[in-house]
C-alpha cells in the first residue's frame, strides 16, 4: 500500500434544515443546504496487515469506544464492496465536539474512505465509495465530497456541489452532547407529520448565484425544524443563540443539525475574529472557533 496522506475531515454546518415528513419506516425526510467550515478532525492511514484505529486529540475522550466508531464501519463497508481492500492503522486527530450537529464522526468516516481510496487506486467517483458510504450512516454521502450542496430524503439525495461565497462565522458549542436520536423523539408531530414547510429557499439557491449579503438574507428566511425540540433538551442552545445574536456584526445565527452547536454568520472575517474573541472570554469554558463556511 503506497502511504497514504492525512485527510481533513471538515465539520458539516446545516444552514438550513427542513423535516419534510416521516417514513413508514420511521426516519425522517429533511431538506438541508450543507456547507463545510475550515476547521475539523485529521486522518490518516498507515500500511498495516490489520485493520486498527488510534484516536486521540482535544476531544479523543468524548469520542466512545473504538468498536462503534464510524472510521472502522466505512472501512469494513468498503471492504465488503471491494475485494481484497488494502486497509491499514488509522490515527484520528479528535478536535471537534462529539453529539454537536457538526456530523464529526460522519465527516471523519468519509475521510477514511477517501483515504482508502487513494490508497487502492479506486477513482473518486467509483460508484462503490458511495455505497459504503451509505452503509455507514446518513450523513456520511453528503460528507464524501464535502462541497456545498442541498441534502435531501435521509441523506441519500444529493444536489449536484454548489457554488456559493465563504461565510465568515463564529461556532459555539456549550460542551453539551445532544444525542440526535433524542432530538427526533422530542420533534412535535405537527412538524414530522407535515409535507413541507416555508419556502424552498434551498432549490432557490440552487439556482441562483448570491453575494455573501444577499445569501445571509435568504438564509433568514430559512430555519432548522431541530432548534426548537433541541432546546427543550439543552435549553442552553436558547442562551448560546441569544449571545451570538447580542455579538456586535452578527448578521444571523441558528442552531446546526441536531445541536447544540450555533453559528453566527458575520459581514468580515475580521468581525467573526473579534466576535469569537470576545465570546471565548465571557465563556471560557464553551468550545467557540472563527471560521470560513462554504
Amino acid at each position: 500500500m503506497p502511504i497514504a496522506r492525512a485527510e481533513r475531515a471538515p465539520a458539516k454546518i446545516n444552514l438550513t434544515l427542513r423535516v419534510v415528513g416521516r417514513r413508514a419506516d420511521g426516519y425522517h425526510d429533511l431538506v438541508s443546504l450543507v456547507v463545510f467550515a475550515g476547521i475539523g478532525d485529521a486522518l490518516t492511514l498507515a500500511p498495516a496487515r490489520m485493520l486498527a484505529l488510534a484516536v486521540g486529540g482535544p476531544t479523543a475522550a468524548a469520542a466512545g469506544s473504538l468498536n462503534d466508531n464510524l472510521v472502522l464501519k466505512a472501512a469494513r463497508a468498503l471492504a465488503e464492496q471491494v475485494e481484497g481492500l488494502k486497509i491499514g492503522r488509522f490515527s484520528l486527530a479528535k478536535r471537534l465536539p462529539v453529539a454537536a450537529g457538526l456530523g464529526g464522526g460522519s465527516a471523519d468516516a468519509a475521510a477514511a474512505l477517501r483515504l482508502l481510496a487513494r490508497a487502492n487506486r479506486i477513482a473518486r467517483d467509483d460508484p462503490r465509495l458511495m455505497q459504503a458510504a451509505r452503509a455507514t450512516g446518513a450523513d456520511v454521502p453528503v460528507c464524501l465530497d464535502p462541497r456545498p450542496r442541498v441534502m435531501r430524503g435521509i441523506g441519500d439525495i444529493l444536489s449536484g456541489p454548489l457554488t456559493l461565497p465563504k461565510l465568515p462565522a463564529v461556532l459555539v458549542n456549550p460542551r453539551v452532547a445532544v444525542p440526535t436520536k433524542d432530538v427526533f423523539a422530542a420533534l412535535r408531530s405537527r412538524i414530522a407529520a407535515r409535507t413541507d414547510s416555508g419556502i424552498d429557499i434551498e432549490a432557490h439557491i440552487e439556482r441562483t448565484r448570491m453575494r455573501a449579503g444577499a445569501l445571509i438574507d435568504l438564509l433568514a428566511d430559512g430555519c432548522n425544524d431541530l432548534e426548537a425540540p433541541a432546546i427543550v433538551i439543552a435549553p442552553v442552545i436558547d442562551r448560546v443563540l441569544t449571545e451570538l445574536r447580542a455579538l456586535a456584526g452578527c448578521r444571523l445565527a441558528r442552531m446546526s443539525g441536531s445541536g447544540a452547536t450555533c453559528f453566527g454568520l458575520f459581514g468580515s472575517a475580521p468581525a467573526a475574529t473579534a466576535a469569537a474573541r470576545v465570546l471565548r472570554a465571557k465563556h471560557p469554558d464553551w468550545w467557540v472557533r472563527a471560521t470560513k463556511l462554504g
